[in-house]
C-alpha cells in the first residue's frame, strides 16, 4: 500500500530514493548473487579441470580471465542495448546466455570451455547482467548512491559465500562437468523469474556541486572529460590486476601449502564474506567523501593486504590475510562508479560506467592468466604477489593526483562553459 505525505498527498514511490529504488537495489542483489557464480566455477575448479584436461593452470586460468574480458566488453554493448530495449529484456538475455555457456563449457575441451566462459559466459552473458544493472540502479538514487551501489555489488560476494564449498563439494562427488550443468539449470529456473520484477528507473538527478570538479562545464578538474576517463580507465586496469592474483588463485594457492580442498574453499568465502560485510561501509563511505575518495583509501589497503601474503604460508595466518584482503578490495570497483556519477551527466552512464568496468575487468583478467602464467614459470606464487604490489602502486599514483586535481579544483573555476 502507498504511503502519504504529512498533508494527505500520496508518496511518489518510483522517486529516487524512494521505496521503489530500493526494492529495485534488492531484486537486482538477488540477481546477481546467483548469476555471480557462473565466475567462480573456474576458480574452485581450477586444478581438477587442469588435471583433466591435461593443460597447465594458466591455460584454465584463461577462461576465467576471458569471463572477465568479455563481461566488460559485452557491457559496453548492453548498456547502450538496455537503454532501447529495457533492462529485464538485456538481463533475460543474459542469463540465458550463462547457462548455455556453462552447458558448452562442461562438454570437456579446452576449446569448449573458452567458447563457453568467454563469448557465451562473459560477452553475451554476464556482459548483459552486472554493467547495465549498475547503471540501472544508480538511476534509481541520487542521495545513497553509493550505498546502494555498494549493496547490488555485493552479489558477486554474497555468491562467494554460497557457492564455492557447494561447488567444491559437487565437483569431489559428481566432477566439474556435471557441475556446471546443474548449476547451468538452477540459473535458468530461478534467475530468469526474478529479472521480471524489474521496473523502469527514473532518471536520477545529476548531483551537480557535489564535488568541485564536478560537470558543471566542459572541464573535470580542469581536464578534458574524456582524458579523465581515460585516466580511470587506466587505474582501474592497474587496481584490478592485484585485485584478481589472490582472489582467482587463492584455492590453489592454499592446497599448495598443504591446506585441505574443503579449507581452502573455505578461505575463499571467507575472504569473499569479508568483502561483503565491508562493502557496505564502503559504500557509505563514498556517499561522505564521493567515489575518488574511496577508490584512493581501498586501494590503500588492498596494497598492504596483498604484500601480507608474501609473509605466511600457515593457515590461521592466511585466513586472518584473506579476510582483511577481502575487506580491502571491497569498495573499489563500486567507488568507480560513483565517481562516474559524481564527476559525470547521468546521460553518460550508460557508456563511461561500463567502459570503465570493461579496463577493470580486463585489468581482472589479465591478473588472473598473469598469476598462473608466474606459477607455471617458477613453481609458487611469491612472484604473483610481489608484482600485483607494484600495479598497486601504479593504481595509487594515479588516483592520488587525480583526487588532488578534484578536491584542489575552486568551484568557481570548474566550468569553463555551460552545458
Amino acid at each position: 500500500m502507498q504511503g502519504a505525505k504529512p498533508n494527505g498527498e500520496p508518496l511518489d514511490q518510483s522517486k529516487p530514493d524512494g521505496p521503489a529504488a530500493w526494492q529495485a537495489a534488492c531484486i537486482t542483489l538477488a540477481l546477481l548473487s546467483i548469476s555471480f557464480g557462473s565466475s567462480l566455477l573456474i576458480i574452485v575448479g581450477l586444478k581438477p579441470i587442469a588435471e583433466a584436461l591435461s593443460a597447465e593452470r594458466a591455460v584454465v586460468a584463461l577462461a576465467g580471465s576471458l569471463v572477465w574480458v568479455g563481461t566488460g566488453a559485452g557491457g559496453i554493448l548492453m548498456g547502450w542495448l538496455a537503454d532501447r530495449i529495457g533492462v529485464r529484456a538485456t538481463v533475460a538475455l543474459g542469463v540465458s546466455m550463462v547457462a548455455g555457456g556453462l552447458a558448452v563449457s562442461s562438454l570437456g575441451s579446452v576449446s569448449a570451455l573458452y567458447i563457453g566462459h568467454g563469448l557465451m559466459v562473459g560477452l553475451l552473458g554476464n556482459g548483459a547482467l552486472y554493467p547495465p544493472l549498475l547503471v540501472y540502479v544508480s538511476r534509481w538514487f541520487d542521495r545513497r548512491r553509493g550505498t546502494a551501489i555498494a549493496l547490488i555489488s555485493s552479489g558477486q560476494y554474497v555468491a562467494g559465500v554460497i557457492w564455492p564449498t557447494i561447488f567444491e563439494r559437487g565437483m569431489a562427488a559428481a566432477g566439474w562437468q556435471a557441475v556446471m550443468l546443474w548449476y547451468a539449470v538452477a540459473l535458468a529456473v530461478l534467475v530468469l523469474p526474478v529479472s521480471l520484477l524489474l521496473k523502469p528507473a527514473p532518471i536520477a538527478a545529476d548531483l551537480k556541486g557535489k564535488l568541485p570538479g564536478a560537470p558543471q562545464g566542459k572541464c573535470v578538474a580542469g581536464l578534458h572529460p574524456n582524458v579523465v576517463q581515460a585516466l580511470l580507465c587506466v587505474a582501474g586496469f592497474c587496481c584490478c590486476i592485484p585485485m584478481a592474483i589472490p582472489s582467482a588463485h587463492l584455492v590453489a594457492f592454499c592446497t599448495d601449502v598443504g591446506i585441505s580442498p574443503t579449507r581452502s574453499a573455505t578461505m575463499l568465502s571467507v575472504m569473499l564474506a569479508a568483502a561483503f560485510l565491508a562493502r557496505q561501509a564502503w559504500g557509505a563511505l563514498a556517499d561522505r567523501i564521493g567515489g575518488l575518495g574511496t577508490v584512493l583509501a581501498g586501494s590503500s589497503c588492498q596494497a598492504l593486504a596483498i604484500a601480507a601474503f608474501l609473509l605466511t604460508r600457515e593457515e590461521v595466518g592466511l585466513f586472518a590475510i584473506s579476510a582483511a584482503f577481502g575487506f580491502a578490495f571491497a569498495g573499489i570497483i563500486p567507488a568507480y562508479a560513483v565517481t562516474i556519477r559524481d564527476l559525470f551527466p547521468s546521460s553518460e552512464a550508460s557508456w563511461r560506467i561500463p567502459l570503465t568496468l570493461f579496463t577493470a575487468m580486463t585489468g581482472m583478467a589479465v591478473g588472473s592468466w598473469f598469476g598462473g602464467a608466474l606459477y607455471d614459470k617458477y613453481g609458487y606464487y611469491d612472484y604473483a604477489f610481489g608484482s600485483a604490489v607494484l600495479f598497486n602502486i601504479a593504481n595509487l599514483g594515479i588516483i592520488g593526483v587525480l583526487f588532488f586535481r578534484v578536491t584542489g579544483t575552486p568551484r568557481s573555476n570548474a566550468a569553463t562553459a555551460s552545458p
